[in-house]
């Protein structure tokens, strides 16, 4: 009952944080004089720059302006007084509470990290953007419209409601129908267990390269973010490559998969998987992609499979995909003993993490973007963001069994025993130590569900060829990136496997800078891991269930 009033967030683990944070700033006097003459100056500044607003000297942002991603105060509106005032105030108090909630002696990082973290969602709130007498697009809006955008916003946020309060799925939905405007790409089911479907595309070139590529995308989310509209399909793209395709489709759990453990998806998916590829194309190796916490669960089975002599996979990519998680970003502000339990106790009732608690984590490590953004547009200004293929399949969420998401939590997040060698698969650890398959893994600057830098760490974890790029956007906008489509660029430097190795601020001054899109270069790497051309291989595997499986999507994605 507690957890649905919080949204899923421990009411301990925040107490316990901002009891470290104020119990050391209360017995910090100095750092309090500090951080009063701060606010002190600041409200000074802020004074002058008032009075001496229209002075030829003076223009708007003079004493301070917002972040490059801050686009809250991007319209030219807001450098009209006294809106622009309004804004330079807001953010010098953004600016003093960053300030005040961080630089304490004595208070542990997480605990710092999550009390400002706390403060700044509190301010996000606060923030003149989102009033209507505050925000000079709104007002200009309303003058322009006779008011008519606060009918249209009223509309807006009752439909809202009405939809949050129901059943049925979110409208964009049904402008981007999955096997009709989304994941379209041709191909078959060729193989189903009670985890996964898997697919396999038709090719679209009279040869192929004679090594297949098996894509792990994660199960937090739908596969078919590689397999959006057909103008930005990495699948479609892959196979007018001359590449042979196979996508694993993870089934939606339901509570009675409760006991379905983050082991069963490396069984029941990557193992599986691969053992069906080979009955379809015998005797060739696999390139693997692994996105997300797909790219996890394949680090952790090439690693199993090296150790165990298996050398089934050519080549290794991982997009988006962390192996080390001391530094996985804002996300591990809700991971740690107490946040987890609380979890845990929320999970056991129903079985599953629904879809509301990660898609609301989600959005809170970018409220500004996701949330407050929305309200302003949708609520205040009347408008509605013109429907996409990506906003479609953000709303289509999925579920997450009770002992997978525990496992994953503990194992990985909170004793990060991947890393450290005490990760167990069949009984015995595993140690990334032991790939010496050629990866090609792929970072975003925007990342905030993989830092980029957290990604950067497989340098000195693998004993392989690491090709790493880091390319423009976010987790999932980074990702599908197509050729043609315009504002992308990638840094990219290959190290050998007895190279000497380089931190990621050093590597950001010598990787060398390509406009475009990355996709090409990541196919020209694997097309120098590969093969002659050969012929396609045929459609699946002569199996007695085989005329019963349906075409691509499948049935799994469905769900």
């Amino acid at each position: 009952m507690l957890a649905r009033l919080t949204g899923g967030i421990s009411p301990v683990a925040l107490s316990l944080a901002f009891i470290d944070w104020a119990s050391h700033l209360a017995s910090a006097p100095q750092r309090q004089m500090e951080i009063a003459q701060d606010g002190m100056r600041s409200a000074s500044r802020l004074l002058e720059t008032a009075l001496h607003y229209f002075s030829p000297n003076q223009g708007p942002w003079s004493l301070i302006k917002p972040q490059p991603q801050d686009r809250r105060f991007a319209g030219p509106e807001w450098e009209t007084p006294p809106f622009n005032l309004l804004a330079q105030a807001f953010l010098l108090k953004e600016q003093w509470w960053h300030n005040a909630t961080s630089g304490v002696r004595g208070v542990s990082p997480q605990n710092e990290a999550i009390v400002e973290f706390s403060v700044r969602q509190v301010l996000d709130m606060l923030a003149p953007s989102n009033f209507a007498a505050t925000n000079p697009e709104v007002l200009q809006k309303a003058f322009q419209s006779g008011g008519e955008n606060f009918a249209f916003g009223w509309q807006n946020w009752y439909g809202d409601l009405m939809r949050s309060l129901s059943a049925f799925k979110p409208v964009v939905d049904q402008q981007f129908v999955v096997g009709e405007t989304v994941a379209t790409s041709r191909g078959r089911v060729v193989f189903r267990n009670e985890l996964i479907e898997l697919i396999q595309y038709y090719p679209t070139t009279g040869k192929v390269h004679p090594e297949p590529i098996l894509i792990v995308p994660a199960w937090i989310m739908k596969y078919y973010i590689l397999d959006l509209s057909p103008q930005n399909s990495l699948v479609k793209f892959l196979t007018g490559e001359g590449f042979t395709v196979f996508m694993i489709s993870w089934r939606n759990p339901g509570a009675g998969d409760r006991d379905i453990a983050f082991d069963d998806y490396r069984k029941l998916g990557v193992e599986a998987a691969v053992a069906t590829i080979g009955d379809i194309v015998p005797g060739r190796q696999i390139h693997a992609l692994g996105y997300c916490l797909g790219g996890t669960l394949l680090s952790i089975a090439a690693a199993a499979m090296e150790r165990d002599g298996d050398t089934r996979l050519k080549s290794v990519t991982l997009l988006a995909a962390q192996t080390d998680f001391t530094e996985a970003g804002e996300l591990t502000l809700f991971i740690n003993e107490s946040q987890v339990a609380f979890l845990e106790d929320m999970m056991w009732e129903h079985g599953v993490l629904d879809t509301t608690q990660m898609a609301g984590a989600f959005r809170l490590l970018r409220s500004n973007d996701l949330i407050w953004s929305r309200v302003s547009r949708d609520y205040l200004m009347g408008e509605r963001a013109p429907p996409s293929d990506l906003m479609a399949w953000n709303a289509d969420a999925t579920r997450l069994p009770y002992r997978m998401h525990s496992e994953y939590l503990r194992k990985l997040f909170l004793n990060n025993d991947l890393a450290e060698g005490r990760y167990l698969v069949e009984g015995k650890p595993v140690a990334l130590s032991d790939i010496h398959t050629a990866m090609f893994v792929v970072g975003t600057v925007r990342d905030h569900v993989a830092p980029w830098k957290s990604t950067y760490k497989i340098h000195y974890q693998v004993d392989a060829d690491v090709t790493y790029l880091l390319t423009s956007g976010g987790h999932n906008a980074g990702v599908v990136a197509p050729p043609g489509e315009q504002g992308h660029f990638y840094q990219v430097k290959t190290k050998a496997e007895d190279a000497p190795y380089i931190g990621p601020d050093e590597w950001l001054k010598v990787a060398p800078r390509v406009e475009g899109s990355w996709w090409p270069e990541w196919s020209r790497w694997l097309t120098a891991q590969s093969g002659d051309p050969c012929e396609p291989p045929g459609m699946g595997v002569a199996h007695a269930d085989g005329r019963n499986l349906p075409d691509a999507p499948g049935d799994y994605v469905r769900q």
